[in-house]
């Protein structure tokens, strides 16, 4: 298998594309290190678990659990994982807050949060990375396909998201000597637990009219191409992949 013997962390890997990922990665041999944030989380960790063993036998899961919008909870975290694997080939960060308002009703504390979350984790994620990824490794961090369109409500999101792709450039050129790739994934809007919180049910026809086939992104859509990064799609980086149905073009 291509991955066999590779170790690879995804935060935010216990469910939604997280899950598919683990899921993705395993069929091609990749022992996993997955990240989840909530406390609760133990329950869909241990059904991940299943499904995974069942998918491959062979490899190594292990499951860690932390708020990473810190700089030392992220080092915290490859810190573990460098201790229980030795090494880290691969890091995927699909860690992400939606917010969807309008700025006129945004608060100093979302606004915080917000960044937080999408912008200074991604950041120290990459930093981790580039520290400790092996040479010929891979970072990948998901970001929006809200990147390539403007649209009025999401202006925190996909302001807190912008930066990422400037993160991307610069450690992509960084690392180029050891051969090590960092790309971004643009999904659009996704048939997940995340998606709809926020949205109206004639803002969810609206999102699906603008996708390929009527539908929204799903997560079988997008863990095949994060799967492709770290395997056959080696060659490239500092690049953001807009993988979306067409819901944005650019």
């Amino acid at each position: 298998m291509a991955l066999t013997g590779k170790v690879g962390l995804i935060t935010g890997g216990v469910k939604n594309l997280g899950a598919q990922t683990a899921l993705e990665l395993a069929s091609v041999g990749a022992n996993l290190a997955l990240h989840y944030h909530s406390k609760g989380g133990e329950k869909d960790a241990a059904a991940l678990e299943a499904a995974l063993k069942k998918k491959n036998p062979s490899i190594k899961v292990s499951f860690y659990q932390g708020d990473l919008t810190s700089a030392d909870a992220v080092t915290k975290l490859f810190q573990e994982v460098l201790r229980d694997f030795g090494h880290v080939d691969i890091v995927v960060n699909t860690v992400g807050k939606v917010l969807k308002k309008p700025i006129t009703e945004i608060s100093e504390e979302e606004y915080d949060t917000m960044f937080a979350v999408n912008s200074k984790t991604a950041f120290f994620v990459l930093k981790e990375a580039a520290a400790h990824v092996t040479d010929g490794g891979k970072i990948i961090t998901i970001v929006t396909a809200l990147l390539g369109a403007f649209t009025g409500y999401y202006t925190s999101y996909a302001g807190s998201k912008a930066p990422v792709e400037h993160f991307t450039r610069g450690v992509c050129k960084e690392l180029q000597s050891r051969r090590v790739s960092v790309n971004n994934v643009a999904p659009g809007p996704m048939d997940t637990p995340f998606f709809y919180p926020q949205e109206s049910p004639e803002a969810v026809e609206f999102h699906k009219a603008n996708g390929m086939g009527g539908r929204l992104t799903i997560v079988e859509d997008i863990a095949p191409i994060i799967r492709f990064l770290c395997t056959e799609g080696a060659w490239i980086t500092g690049q953001t992949i807009f993988a979306n149905g067409g819901y944005t073009t650019r």
